[in-house]
């Protein structure tokens, strides 16, 4: 037998050939690649050394977490950061070639890179950016309901150059847009901050967010999906906008959603945004029945609540989509502890509760966690990345790595039971590989095993440390 054809083919064209596999396939067929990030930072997210194998041998320890790639549950949009003004901002006053060597770092698969797939952009300034604007600002008691002065010109400083020095890279990742407020002139209280949208500007509101829309594909940039309002229950934020369930369904029904049809923009239209202590909000607007025809699905923060609800949801709405957007790490925050608790509400606790993404909060911010905006804008918000003199990778990088560099766009979650002090999942993902994420919840190392189509690979895990495994 020719001995290229035995190293390369796939196992099933060997069987065609007539040809039966090398013991060098059978072997890379059972190996299981580890990647780790321990507590102490002295793993960050680390390839193994050493590799695992499966073997028809039983298990040799109590903990054994089992795959079973035949239930099947949500496909997966991806994972990734909010990309803010600020954050990009910073990105791009970095020379051209470092700023090269980063962004294939943050946005391919190969070699170092984490592969993020999803990003969140604000529609208009968020709290994150330097200063606060929207798309169409106007001086005091101006109006302008024809939108004749709206621009992207604040976004084509930084965001707009960024986003497509990112899509040259990776043309399908999917952006997510999100309002922090309406044009201040709109609202009750002619403020950026707080207050909320007067209805009598709900027709040129939905006029304006279609303009958006439109102008950044004008740019090149496909928005997949728009959340109606950025924590609409917050107007502490500077932006910010209160908005009630009520005003959401109605807004959807009766101006957002037929001026989408009107104008053939297909991106999906993303209720809520806020947190998981209130699932009555987007349960109310999605038993509106001529709202929820619009609706694609539901997002969520998990600052108050428990991250269980996205499953309530799910299970009232099973035909309606969930995403988990936002979630900050705090520049005062320990790394181990933050590891901990973002990998088993976020990467186990979302994808286990039906989410289709995981967002982590800001991609980057300086050393002092600026830019943000006066009044308002978050002061402690810790970046995936610091960049100043060089670029830091902070916690929320390896929290976001673990899953975005091997659960690919398409991947299925498939299922994997519950093991006292392994919160875990598992995905299928478009090549067939099988993913399986575990963080040890525990103060001590852990010892373990997967199975997987009745056969066992055993592992350990050090104490508090995330672990990904791919075979």
């Amino acid at each position: 037998m020719n001995q290229s054809i035995g190293r390369f083919c796939p196992f099933f064209l060997l069987l065609l050939l007539g040809c039966e596999p090398t013991k060098q396939d059978q072997t890379h067929k059972n190996e299981v690649f580890v990647w780790t990030t321990t507590s102490d930072k002295t793993l960050l997210f680390a390839e193994g050394q050493s590799k695992l194998s499966f073997s028809d041998a039983s298990a040799d320890t109590s903990a054994v977490v089992e795959i079973d790639t035949t239930q099947q549950f949500q496909t997966v949009d991806g994972f990734g950061y909010a990309l803010t003004g600020g954050s990009a901002s910073l990105i791009h006053q970095i020379s051209a070639s470092d700023r090269a060597k980063l962004l294939k770092e943050l946005f391919l698969t190969d070699s170092n890179g984490i592969g993020i797939s999803y990003l969140r952009v604000s529609i208009g300034a968020s709290d994150l950016d330097d200063h606060v604007f929207s798309c169409d600002d106007m001086p005091s008691g101006k109006t302008d309901i024809n939108l004749s002065q709206f621009s992207l010109a604040e976004d084509q400083k930084h965001l707009i150059p960024v986003l497509k020095e990112i899509l040259a890279l990776n043309p399908d990742i999917k952006i997510m847009g999100s309002p922090w407020s309406a044009p201040a002139w709109m609202k009750d209280n002619a403020s950026a901050k707080g207050g909320s949208l007067k209805t009598e500007y709900y027709t040129v509101y939905a006029n304006y967010l279609v303009k958006y829309i439109l102008g950044m594909k004008t740019e090149g940039i496909s928005i997949d999906a728009i959340t109606l309002q950025n924590e609409p229950e917050n107007p502490n934020n500077n932006p910010s906008m209160l908005m009630t369930a009520d005003e959401q369904a109605l807004f959807v029904k009766k101006y957002l959603g037929p001026a989408f049809e009107m104008t053939g923009v297909s991106t999906k239209i993303v209720v809520f945004d806020h947190n998981c202590d209130h699932p009555e909000y987007p349960l109310a607007v999605l038993s509106d029945v001529e709202a929820k025809r619009f609706v694609n699905g539901s997002a969520f923060h998990l600052y108050l609540g428990e991250i269980g609800v996205l499953s309530k949801v799910h299970d009232a709405h099973p035909d309606k989509d969930i995403y988990f957007t936002e979630q900050w790490t705090w520049s005062k925050g320990e790394f181990g502890g933050d590891l901990r608790w973002h990998t088993k509400n976020l990467i186990v606790g979302a994808m286990r509760n039906w989410s289709r993404t995981v967002l982590e909060w800001n991609l980057a911010a300086d050393q002092n966690q600026d830019p943000h905006t006066d009044e308002g804008g978050c002061t402690e918000c810790l970046g995936a990345l610091t960049i100043a003199d060089s670029v830091a990778r902070n916690v929320s990088y390896y929290i976001i790595a673990h899953a975005s560099k091997f659960v690919r766009p398409g991947s299925v979650r498939i299922a994997s039971n519950e093991v006292t002090g392994l919160p875990n999942v598992a995905f299928l993902t478009p090549t067939g590989k099988k993913v399986l994420i575990v963080l040890n919840d525990m103060d001590q190392a852990k010892s373990f095993s997967i199975k997987f189509n009745n056969r066992i690979a055993a592992a350990s895990i050090p104490a508090g440390a995330v672990a990904t495994y791919v075979w």
